[in-house]
């Protein structure tokens, strides 16, 4: 069984107590980075003061983040499938002359 760590993460002056694989620890700190940064900006940018409002939209953000990546995600894997089809026809017409 893997070594598990205990780590704390502070997001938005709230202590998180977490037990994880070491595996997870850089991905988690980078994530509440990104948290605690993207809480600063909405809170400058719109004067949001309540800090569930703000959770909300870094919520909103970064899943709108994932959504998107996905949908490109998608749009290039039909492209490639669609270019392959392409040179593969091509491909056939040469091989049967």
């Amino acid at each position: 069984m893997e070594d598990v760590l205990k780590i704390k993460l502070s997001i938005a002056n709230r202590v998180y107590p977490l037990t994880i694989t070491p595996s997870q620890e850089e991905g988690l700190r980078l994530a509440a980075k990104k948290i605690e940064t993207m809480i600063n900006k909405f809170e400058q940018s719109y004067s949001v003061r309540d800090k569930q409002d703000v959770l909300a939209m870094c919520a909103l953000q970064f899943a709108s983040q994932l959504e998107q990546k996905a949908l490109d995600k998608d749009h290039v894997e039909e492209h490639v499938q669609q270019k392959l089809e392409t040179l593969n026809e091509l491909l056939q017409s040469h091989l049967s002359l």
